[in-house]
């Protein structure tokens, strides 16, 4: 993690717990910046996202937008401003008409939303294309990638306000993780990362609950199989079929639900 602004900011308090008497403490505390996204130097939104991996988050968020494909996209820019951050995402010109397609934000995107700002309700729930088939991943696959995805959220263990993505290989072994106070963000950063790094992986897991946006971002990038820690919404079951994504909620250490997909889990 590279933060361009702090990630982590130690604050004052006064903490009273049941039967003993209150006792002053330091806090570490997430925060949060705005992120001005633009494109070849046009603005398109602004989201308020954890001050770190903005890249990942501007890639990803342009993937899974639809605004262009990984190849479209030439280069990044990161300015940090004295109000926030600035990323600016440059297309290759085969690149700039689907931008104009791209649904418009009027507002800014805060942390726990992931459709702010945008105009029209038919743009707020976008027909899906079926992702890719695999071979099966095992129960004990998807357990040993909750395992290691726990141990490798420092942001959330420090300050208990982030959320974190993380995409994990056929038998469980974790190959990125991202953090963000917005599970949204999270879920950017790491498809961003993905699609930087070229890594492909059958397994994403979020440590969120599981709303219909949640489906999509993970369909649209590719990714066969979404674990997440909370419930899901019944139209993220409804879009996980329409993709023929395997939608596995509710995962805890003692087990998780399958809703979607069960042909994908030994």
């Amino acid at each position: 993690m590279s933060p361009l602004l702090p990630t982590v900011e130690t604050r004052p308090g006064r903490q009273w717990r049941t039967g003993g008497a209150s006792e002053a403490i330091e806090r570490p505390l997430a925060d949060e910046a705005p992120v001005g996204i633009l494109y070849d130097g046009r603005p398109h939104a602004v989201l308020m996202a954890t001050p770190a991996d903005v890249e990942d988050l501007a890639v990803g968020f342009t993937l899974s937008e639809r605004i262009a494909t990984a190849e479209q996209i030439a280069g990044v820019r990161v300015e940090t401003l004295p109000e926030g951050i600035q990323v600016d995402v440059r297309l290759t010109a085969s690149a700039r008409a689907s931008r104009a397609k791209a649904r418009a934000r009027t507002l800014e995107g805060r942390s726990s939303c992931g459709l702010c700002g945008v105009q029209r309700l038919a743009a707020a729930v976008r027909p899906l294309e079926p992702v890719r088939n695999i071979a099966p991943v095992s129960r004990a696959a998807i357990a040993a990638a909750l395992d290691a995805l726990e141990a490798q959220q420092d942001l959330g263990r420090l300050t208990r306000a982030c959320h974190a993505a993380a995409l994990a290989d056929a038998t469980g072994r974790v190959l990125l993780v991202r953090e963000d106070v917005g599970r949204h963000n999270a879920l950017d950063k790491v498809i961003g990362a993905a699609a930087r790094a070229g890594v492909t992986a059958p397994v994403c897991l979020v440590t969120s609950r599981c709303s219909y946006e949640m489906v999509e971002k993970a369909a649209i990038a590719g990714f066969p199989v979404l674990v997440a820690i909370s419930a899901p919404t019944a139209l993220a079951i409804r879009k996980a079929e329409e993709s023929n994504l395997t939608l596995i909620a509710l995962a805890r250490a003692d087990g998780f639900t399958v809703f979607t997909g069960g042909e994908r889990i030994q």
